[in-house]
């Protein structure tokens, strides 16, 4: 276990100096599962945490690109030309979609935030689908995590077990992030909703991930081969 710490302080380390702070925690987030689910100790986890919280002071502290998202975290309206420029839009697209929204390839999104298919993707879906759209989005990455805990309990071993709720939960994280911080609930950190944003590398690690939850399926056919 202090290995994989001194492993997971390298790569957070690594993206804070790369000023990717969203991604770091993430990696953070999968890190407390990792380790709760192969010590069993809430005592690790809560020493992270406050590791975390230490960190974030420091974070503050010497990064003025950090510094500029949490001061216009839920102030968005205060400067909605500069610093609240992408969320104010974007709930304005996301409120004129409704419930069913205007169309696909009929929204103004894409014409006014440069992230819209990005970061910001949530809301460009909303606008054009609907807000029943994104919800059933959501609710498919809260699926492979019912199904991940559910195929914990007869994982074909602790790895698989492991690595299929740490896969899971970085899915989770980042829907989380990227949904409120849309919203403004929380600080926008520029991550990307997985299956969903566009990217090559975001859509190669999101089935990566998958790959993860499907591997800890020990059901009766569940993967299967074809023969010629």
């Amino acid at each position: 276990l202090i290995m994989f710490i001194a492993y997971s302080v390298i790569i957070c380390g690594c993206l804070a100096l790369m000023n990717d702070f969203g991604t770091a925690l993430i990696f953070f987030c999968a890190f407390l599962v990792i380790a709760y689910l192969r010590s069993g100790s809430v005592g690790t986890v809560g020493l992270a945490i406050t590791a975390l919280v230490f960190a974030g002071v420091v974070v503050l502290k010497f990064a003025p690109h950090a510094v500029s998202r949490f001061a216009s975290w839920r102030h968005i309206w205060e400067d909605q030309w500069d610093s609240g420029f992408q969320q104010t839009q974007s709930l304005m697209c996301m409120a004129a979609g409704g419930f069913l929204g205007v169309g696909p390839g009929r929204g103004a999104m894409g014409g006014k935030v440069f992230a819209a298919d990005s970061d910001m993707v949530i809301a460009t879906l909303s606008e054009e689908w609907g807000l029943l759209m994104v919800l059933m989005m959501v609710l498919c990455i809260i699926a492979f995590g019912i199904f991940a805990v559910r195929s914990a309990i007869v994982g074909r071993s602790s790895f698989f077990t492991i690595s299929s709720c740490a896969a899971c939960s970085i899915m989770l994280v980042q829907v989380i992030l990227n949904g409120l911080g849309t919203v403004d609930i929380v600080p926008l950190t520029g991550v990307t909703f997985p299956f969903l944003s566009n990217g090559g590398s975001s859509m190669i690690c999101a089935w990566g991930l998958l790959a993860f939850i499907k591997a800890a399926d020990t059901r009766q056919n569940a993967s299967f081969a074809v023969r010629v």
